[in-house]
């Protein structure tokens, strides 16, 4: 299988404190990841070493490589910009934009110039609804406020934001936590779609979760990366005994 991003001694710290700890974990295209771990343990501050949004943190300094298809992000001639577009991401809080439903999806390909006619838009925000399993509830409401559509449609608008700049990695950091059970089931059997396009990586709290939608599972302690596998084999047979006490509720 492709490795599409590979993490190389990986180390964040945040002025003097160190969040993260030499950390090499590689990522499997058209997979999906889930970073496990107690709170504070560092699983958003990586995810967000992956798309350098630990940049617009004054205090945060990176050092180690994060390799996206062969290419340091972290490179001094990598553009910021590009890499965002090709790695884009999904926040716990459903956060639309103040404006209608069709100018969220549109946002990214205008300011990317991604379209050549209005028709050519028209498509990429109906696909991007469609593939976000979207379009068919919204599709009489497009040019309706965002902000009118329940918790769980926001979520999945978010996503089909991310998507119509069609990026190859989407990050997702505990995209379900302010979602209902029913509108968290839509969101993972979204992923689960999602991942024959791009590779995911997400961040979640909820071990069944966890479980029901990704391959391969990364657990995270005190900034450390204890062990990572199959989520199947993490799950049942742990290698680390702060795996297994995670696992089992011990602590976390």
């Amino acid at each position: 299988m492709d490795i599409k991003i590979d993490v190389k001694h990986l180390n964040l710290f945040y002025a003097e404190k160190q969040a993260l700890h030499d950390v090499s974990i590689s990522l499997q295209s058209h997979q999906t990841t889930a970073l496990i771990g107690p709170s504070g343990c560092g699983k958003s501050s990586f995810l967000r070493c992956l798309n350098r949004m630990n940049d617009i943190i004054p205090s945060a300094r990176c050092e180690g490589q994060v390799i996206l298809d062969g290419e340091d992000i972290y490179a001094r001639s990598v553009d910021v910009v590009e890499v965002r577009t090709r790695v884009g991401m999904v926040f716990q809080k459903p956060n639309p934009f103040p404006r209608s439903i069709f100018e969220n999806v549109a946002y990214g390909p205008r300011i990317h110039g991604l379209f050549k006619s209005k028709a050519d838009l028209n498509d990429i925000v109906e696909g991007s609804l469609t593939r976000a399993a979207l379009f068919n509830e919204v599709k009489d409401r497009l040019h309706q406020p965002a902000t009118r559509l329940s918790g769980g449609q926001q979520q999945r608008l978010c996503i089909a934001r991310a998507i119509a700049v069609n990026p190859e990695v989407i990050l997702m950091d505990e995209p379900c936590s302010a979602l209902d059970p029913i509108a968290t089931a839509k969101v993972e059997e979204l992923i689960d779609d999602l991942r024959e396009k791009f590779t995911i990586v997400i961040v979640t709290h909820n071990l069944q979760q966890a479980a029901r939608v990704s391959q391969k599972t990364a657990f995270f302690h005190s900034g450390y990366l204890v062990e990572e596998g199959e989520t199947g084999a993490l799950f049942t047979t742990p290698q680390d005994e702060r795996t297994q006490g995670y696992i089992t509720g011990r602590y976390g």
